[in-house]
């Protein structure tokens, strides 16, 4: 994903001297600030400029802070807004939260909260990551995820087997359809398969087909789906649960790129290219005698492994609101919206289903919440209780420290360990960022290193 080596934001205020003092703090801070004297100037400044987040006043002459984020909130859901007050009340505040605001500050703003506030906001504003050559949304911002995707567009250039290891539910399939889309073989046929779905008897003749008179219920031929496949792709999902006997004949497909129908003598010659899954630890099974070694080698060229959700928090908000939109527009309702309480409560959640159990928790939250904003306890009553009983959260000191080490890595990683890059990114002077790394122990010659090893 290509971001801006620096964050931009949009500032507003009806008073020049705020609008001044904020603007140099945040610009010592090394963001990009743009400013606008008001509500209807702000808007005018979002339709021929970029911002990544808005910062605005909540009383202005004309249009009023709140009014300026529902319109934001409506032409450019994405944009995270910061409302500033120098009368704040706690019903204000509550009011705001609920319709969506992303956090309420009372004037005078302490700088290390502001910028905590900007931090968090551009966590959880949506990305997503497209390849212009594919139809596949790949929704992401976590590190992992992103040299994951580099692998893969690599990958698809070639025509080799490549195997995708991952929990179930991680969208192995999704990246299968990926592989193939960025591929030369484009435009030709990409058919699934799950292995594990199909009863052993009928699965050669699911992939290789059989003719007329085979087996019982064999009343005409049928093409397999190998030869349905021929010029573009086979994705194979669950590879390890294929039957012992089916290896051998995937075995001879892969060497020779032939296939035989069941019940007949021929050879059909072909040209696929073989994506496989699986959610098993495919060693294990060869040492147990349930997975041939050589069979493991021809579809394990190279291999991609999809982290499962909880290594990739970042990425829950994200895909919350990603589901609750296609929602809206599948029902052809009113987009709801997830308060910032709500999407915390998400990403604090282990998700042992990943991906399918978010998008399963999500459609239960779009049918029953009443209101457009999904709240905090909403979420928590829709996840299982057994979990959040004997999930103990850590005391907020010690997340604080885990997250700022996990944001450290992350953006150490992005910039090859480049610590110039990676404070311009964080907003920090280098001598600051300096001392966090030496705070949290991290080296950036490693995580440079773990970088290039990444790419190989």
């Amino acid at each position: 994903m290509n971001t801006p080596s620096r964050i931009r934001i949009l500032l507003v205020d009806d008073d020049p001297g705020v609008l001044q003092l904020l603007s140099m703090r945040l610009e010592a801070l090394n963001f990009d600030v743009i400013c606008a004297d008001g509500g209807e100037a702000a808007l005018t400044k979002l339709q021929t400029e970029s911002a990544n987040i808005v910062i605005s006043d909540l009383r202005m002459d004309g249009m009023d802070g709140i009014e300026l984020f529902e319109k934001i909130q409506h032409r450019y859901p994405s944009i995270p807004v910061i409302v500033l007050t120098a009368h704040g009340s706690i019903k204000e505040a509550v009011s705001a939260t609920q319709k969506g605001v992303f956090s309420f500050l009372t004037k005078p703003v302490d700088k290390d909260e502001l910028l905590s506030s900007i931090q968090q906001a551009l966590n959880l504003s949506s990305h997503s990551l497209k390849d212009q050559s594919s139809s596949d949304n790949i929704i992401t911002c976590s590190a992992n995820m992103q040299q994951l995707l580099e692998q893969t567009k690599l990958l698809a250039k070639s025509d080799i087997n490549i195997m995708i290891r991952g929990e179930s539910g991680t969208g192995k399939e999704l990246l299968a359809s990926a592989l193939q889309s960025l591929s030369t073989r484009a435009e030709q046929p990409h058919i699934a398969i799950n292995c594990s779905a199909i009863p052993a008897e009928l699965l050669e003749s699911e992939l290789f087909g059989h003719v007329k008179g085979s087996f019982t219920g064999a009343n005409r031929d049928k093409q397999g789906l190998f030869s349905s496949a021929d010029g573009g792709t086979v994705f194979l999902d669950e590879i390890g649960d294929m039957p012992a006997p089916l290896q051998v004949k995937l075995l001879r497909v892969l060497q020779e790129q032939k296939i035989r129908p069941v019940g007949s003598n021929e050879d059909i010659n072909i040209n696929v290219r073989v994506l496989s899954a699986t959610h098993q630890h495919l060693e294990d099974a060869i040492s147990e005698g349930r997975f041939r070694e050589d069979l493991y080698y021809r579809l394990n060229v190279a291999s991609l492994s999809l982290p499962a959700l909880r290594e990739r928090r970042a990425d829950i908000p994200l895909l919350a609101k990603y589901f609750l939109d296609n929602i809206a527009q599948r029902n052809n309702g009113s987009t709801k919206k997830f308060s910032p309480a709500a999407l915390h409560a998400l990403m604090s959640y282990d998700w042992p289903g990943n991906i399918r159990q978010l998008s399963n928790i999500v459609e239960q939250l779009a049918a029953l919440a009443p209101a457009a904003i999904i709240g905090e306890a909403q979420v928590i009553a829709a996840l299982p209780q057994s979990t959040l009983q004997t999930q103990e959260m850590p005391p907020l000191a010690e997340a604080r420290k885990n997250f700022e080490r996990e944001y450290l890595e992350q953006i150490l990683l992005q910039t090859q360990g480049n610590v110039t890059d990676a404070a311009r990114q964080a907003g920090r002077n280098r001598s600051d960022f300096h001392k966090l790394i030496k705070k949290h122990q991290l080296n950036p010659d490693i995580l440079r290193h773990a970088k290039k090893a990444s790419k190989l």
